[in-house]
This record gives C-alpha cells, sequence and structure tokens, in this order.
C-alpha cells in the first residue's frame, strides 16, 4: 500500500515569503500545493480533488477574501483540520478572527517554527487507531 502524502496548502501571495514556507515543508517531507489567492484556496478545498492534510495561511491576501476567511471554508469542510496561520501585522485579531485549535506565526519565523505548527496540529488531529 502507497504511503500517504501529507499535502500541505500554502495560501500566500508574497513573491518572497511564499518560496520559504514552501521549503520549509518540503525538507520537513511534507507536500506542498500553493494558491495564490484566498478564492483559489477555498476552490481546491471545495473541489477535494487533492486530500489535504493541512494549511498554511497568511492573513493579509490580494483579492476579496482573506486567511481568516480561508481558515473558516476549510473547518466548514473539516471541523479538525490543521491551520497555521502567518502574519506580519495581523496577529492582534487572532483571538475574535481565528478558529479554534489553530496557531498562528508572526513574520518573521524560523522555518523550524513552521514545521512545530503544523506537526503539532497534525498529531493532535490524527485518528485514534
Amino acid at each position: 500500500m502507497a504511503e500517504q502524502l501529507l499535502i500541505v496548502l500554502i495560501v500566500e501571495d508574497d513573491a518572497l515569503v511564499q518560496p520559504i514556507v514552501e521549503d520549509a515543508l518540503n525538507e520537513a517531507g511534507f507536500e506542498t500545493a500553493i494558491a495564490q489567492s484566498a478564492e483559489e484556496a477555498i476552490t481546491l478545498l471545495k473541489s477535494k480533488l487533492t486530500n489535504y492534510r493541512a494549511l498554511v495561511t497568511d492573513i493579509n491576501l490580494k483579492g476579496c477574501m482573506n486567511g481568516w476567511d480561508v481558515a473558516r471554508q476549510a473547518r466548514e469542510i473539516d471541523p479538525a483540520f490543521p491551520i497555521v496561520y502567518i502574519t506580519g501585522a495581523a496577529g492582534g485579531d487572532w483571538a475574535s478572527q481565528g478558529v479554534p485549535h489553530s496557531i498562528l506565526l508572526e513574520k518573521p519565523f524560523a522555518p523550524a517554527q513552521l514545521i512545530t505548527a503544523v506537526s503539532q496540529l497534525l498529531n493532535s488531529a490524527a485518528p485514534n487507531g
């Protein structure tokens, strides 16, 4: 039986930050998929063509929707979906806007912090048995 890939959906529109996030996750053994906007990410999640296992989203994104919106949509699809927010400026809104059992990382963060956050959420969401 083939090993199930752990695919993390990254929603990041900053061309400087996106490859750092992607490389960190790839080096830790995760597969990654990139969405440039909240709208694109929500379309990918709702299509269910890929079994994404976690979401790493910037909060301030180009377009009409933001990272808070992506996370809420992801949780409507799967109430236990692991979500890591990354932000340079919107961290103060996490308590009121963020979904429960999510993690927020303030930019700049170390790649190891991102890997730890994703792994911690995946481990806590893993089904027993």
